[in-house]
Formats: C-alpha cells, structure tokens, sequence
C-alpha cells in the first residue's frame, strides 16, 4: 500500500543522493553545475508538492501546528543555503563551505521530519488519506520538476 510517507521518502533518498555528490565534488569540476542544478531542482519541486500536500494538511490540525511550521521554517532555510550556493558560483574558495552547509541542512531537515514530523502527521492522517496525499504529491512532484527546471 503506497502512502505519502513512502512517497516522501523516495525524494528524500535523490536528495540525500545528490547532497553527497555536491560536497565530494570539486568546484571547478564540469558536473559541479550539473549536480547543483539536479539538486535545486529536486529541493523546489520537492518542497512545493509537500507543503501542498502533506504540510497544509498537518497545518489544519492543532496537534500539526507547531512541528508544520517548523519544518516550514526549514524549507526556507534550505532555499536560503541553496541562493547563496547559486550565487557564489566560480568562487571556487566558497563552493565547499557552502555546499556542506546546504548538505547539512538537508540532512538535518529530512532525518528530522522522518523521525517527528511523520510520526504526528501519521497520527493525523487517515490510511486512505496517506494514499491518496500520496498520488496528489507524486503528480504535484513531476509537474514541479518541469516547473522549475528552466
């Protein structure tokens, strides 16, 4: 039975994924960009279909509030990381610190939002509404990474 936490998780691995990529890579290596790119991508795209579908569903629920907002927080301290890394592109002496940073936020984000947000948000929500949030998330996902591709 497929559900919105299982759908959540699979983004989670891609970012986790390309995270790792991002601080072992050296910035003046060609791919640096590339993978930099894949992981904005996925970060974007991934936060609008959540906070679409899972957060503004936890919001609604007193028990949701307070850890909703905070991992909201956290979507906006990682754009934040993810802009500073975009703009110190060819400052090849700020690329690392920069990128473990943002890997460190992302790291810290996804490992707390599995251990706690998951856990309120799945006393929240009922089975048959994890699965459906699950097939809006999924579709809200792929039309986001075209969405922000560009």
């Amino acid at each position: 039975m497929d559900n919105i936490f299982e759908a959540l998780r699979e983004s989670h691995e891609i970012q986790r994924a390309l995270c790792r990529q991002l601080v072992r890579i050296k910035p003046d290596d060609a791919r640096a960009q590339s993978v930099f790119r894949e992981l904005r991508i996925e970060l974007a795209a991934h936060a609008a279909a959540e906070e679409r579908f899972l957060y503004a569903q936890i919001l609604l629920d007193d028990m949701g509030l307070k850890s909703s907002r905070h991992a909201l927080a956290e979507h906006h301290d990682i754009d934040e990381c993810v802009e500073s890394l975009a703009k110190a592109r060819g400052q090849h002496d700020l690329w690392p610190d920069l990128a473990k940073k943002l890997s460190h936020e992302v790291h810290h984000h996804l490992r707390e939002e599995e251990r706690k947000f998951f856990q309120v948000s799945g006393k929240i929500l009922g089975d048959r509404q994890k699965q459906l949030l699950a097939t809006k998330y999924r579709k809200d996902l792929k039309r986001m990474r075209e969405v922000v591709a560009p």
